[in-house]
């Protein structure tokens, strides 16, 4: 085993399945282990190149593995499965790890810190608490339906349920009533468990001169820049913005052939939090220099006169990537060009 090189992990709950291979790609061995013994095994290895794909507690194991000093490399599920021979067992999976991990020119993912997986769950549990109090004003509206009463979309239309609800006027029968004060606290408690975790962001914000710098891109709020912060890599490991929109996913999906470049619709494959929160950003922007009618910037200007909204928001979210990435390497604020040319 002291020609070993690198070593994939097929990563379980109880029973992982580990494959050493050799500098030539050899076989040097194919071991079932427990989730107790993997570390101890691991400890006894030479100094090599641990690979794992990228997936459930990967970023745990990645961070453990290398304080025993080997170098970890995650890999995107999508880029090991090509590599699967035939059947699909774990010590196939492993190989097939090890043989992605081999790759000149394969795409890693890099290991999350304790502190940015800490910033991820509040982002992620902000969501789920945004999503049920979604289902519960839907449900809301829903049943009052039923009864004649129309409410408009949102979290800023519920104070309008709430009036009709303890309104006697309307008629509604004591146990509807009941039963949609139930609904209506339960919007309150999701209201302020967001608020306070929206509180957490905020204050860590004032903490980060890199969100302060983000913060100054037109679009990009607290929420966006520290999302920025928890789930995306040192924008060192990407070579160039375009590099940074393309591992967001918003770039145009490409089926060319024949040296004709032919380009679909936004590929989406890529972080999904980050992208789906600036496009949000790049709507609220081209939305509001529709109704100012004093759009920001030359460029804005000429693509609201011809191209959809939609189009122009996800074509400013891609521009406001790249942004992001030249600042946030250069260490320098937004400047507007559209101030600097006045």
């Amino acid at each position: 085993m002291e020609n070993v090189t690198i070593i994939g992990i097929d990563l379980a709950k109880r029973t992982f399945q580990l494959h050493g291979a050799g500098a030539d790609g050899s076989v040097i061995f194919r071991k079932k282990l427990s989730r107790e013994r993997v570390l101890g095994f691991l400890d006894s290895q030479p100094k090599c190149l641990v690979a794992m794909e990228s997936c459930a507690t990967s970023h745990y194991w990645g961070g453990e593995i290398a304080k025993l000093g080997h170098e970890v490399r995650l890999i995107p599920p999508i880029y090991v499965k090509p590599f699967v021979k035939r059947q699909k067992n774990d010590a196939a999976d492993a190989e097939a790890i090890v043989e992605a991990a081999s790759r000149p020119t394969m795409h890693f993912v890099a290991v999350k810190t304790e502190a940015q997986q800490a910033q991820s769950m509040v982002f992620r549990t902000r969501d789920i608490l945004v999503g049920q109090r979604t289902q519960m004003i839907n449900a809301l509206r829903g049943h009052l339906a039923e009864y004649g009463v129309i409410a408009p979309q949102g979290t800023v239309h519920v104070h309008r349920l709430e009036q009709v609800i303890e309104d006697p006027k309307f008629g509604l029968p004591e146990q509807v009533r009941d039963l949609s004060r139930l609904y209506l606290d339960q919007i309150t408690m999701y209201d302020d468990k967001i608020k306070a975790l929206e509180k957490i962001i905020r204050e860590r914000a004032k903490q980060d001169e890199d969100v302060t710098r983000l913060m100054t891109i037109p679009g990009i709020g607290v929420i966006t820049a520290m999302a920025i912060q928890a789930f995306a890599p040192p924008m060192e490991v990407f070579r160039s913005g375009r590099d940074f929109a393309a591992w967001l996913g918003i770039v145009p999906r490409q089926k060319s052939t024949g040296g004709k470049p032919k380009l679909g619709k936004t590929s989406k494959m890529g972080q999904r939090d980050i992208r789906r929160l600036l496009i949000l950003g790049a709507t609220s922007v081209v939305n509001w220099a529709g109704r100012t009618g004093v759009p920001k910037g030359p460029w804005l200007t000429r693509m609201l006169v011809c191209k959809p909204r939609i189009l122009v928001a996800t074509a400013l979210a891609n521009k406001m990537a790249r942004i992001v990435w030249a600042l946030m390497t250069k260490k320098e604020n937004y400047r507007d060009p559209a101030a600097a040319v006045a």
